[in-house]
């Protein structure tokens, strides 16, 4: 049991400094390693990675305050507020789905195909990015649509959101890396403590086995402290570099997933 709680210490610690780095979040590393090892449910699963994640955000929005990289507030306010929305009606499919159909196999295989996808062409968006036109969007009422659009896929997906904000930022706000990856930590912050909020006002968290959280929520602290110290001794061009290289593992992972669960559905 203690090396279950020291592997779990270890990925909730790996993902959350990847996370807290390049502003993925660390729930799009989270989800897709715990369906790998299948210890634990989807919506568990979920719950383990908000968890972690806003344990991360938090600590690394602390740490960054002095940084020279800024958050656009008015941006990532908009932002943040449509990602809430979204994601409470994205969690809401998830569960009719998930539960209260009761089928989980289907359910995973949606998200992991769904999540390749998507990560493949954010793959591809940044090894192209600089050869591709980026804009600066102003109109609030297309920022709430984004922000929406964003929180609705990251909740039933049950990532965070992470890389695809920092896609999203860099091509709609001609942000760099850097900047992409602390505003997508902003917005990652509320959409995350809005979806335990949404938990914790209507089934609880009774139901859940969150035992892991003991280890899990120091890893994502820990991380949160060690990436925001490493990001700021980074070039854009290195944090662009880590970024990738994760969506790729993560891509395979996901593969691998729903290559297995399919096997085991059968």
């Amino acid at each position: 049991m203690i090396v279950i709680f020291i592997l779990y210490f270890a990925i909730g610690l790996i993902a959350s400094t990847l996370g807290a780095i390049a502003g993925l979040g660390g729930g799009v590393i989270i989800k897709p390693v715990l369906d790998l090892f299948g210890h634990y449910d989807l919506p568990t699963i979920g719950v383990l990675s908000a968890a972690t994640v806003l344990s991360m955000a938090t600590v690394s929005l602390i740490k960054m305050r002095k940084s020279d990289v800024k958050v656009d507030k008015v941006s990532s306010s908009f932002i943040a507020l449509g990602s809430i929305l979204g994601g409470i009606i994205g969690k809401a499919i998830f569960n009719l789905i998930a539960i209260s159909l009761n089928i989980p196999m289907i359910t995973a295989i949606i998200q992991s195909s769904l999540l390749a996808i998507l990560l493949s062409l954010i793959f591809i968006y940044f090894k192209k990015k600089h050869s591709l036109k980026s804009y600066l969007v102003k109109n609030k009422a297309i920022i709430l649509a984004v922000g929406f659009t964003l929180g609705f896929l990251s909740a039933f997906l049950g990532i965070g959101g992470g890389p695809l904000n920092v896609a999203v930022l860099c091509l709609l706000f001609s942000m760099t890396a850097k900047n992409a990856g602390l505003n997508s930590i902003f917005i990652i912050f509320f959409s995350q403590l809005s979806a335990l909020l949404l938990i914790a006002f209507t089934s609880g968290f009774g139901d859940y086995n969150l035992i892991m959280l003991t280890v899990m929520i120091p890893g994502g602290i820990l991380g949160g402290l060690i990436g925001s110290m490493i990001v700021t001794k980074l070039s854009n061009v290195q944090v662009e570099k880590i970024f990738n290289i994760a969506i790729l593992i993560i891509i395979f992972i996901n593969l691998y997933n729903i290559v297995k669960v399919s096997i085991g559905s059968f």
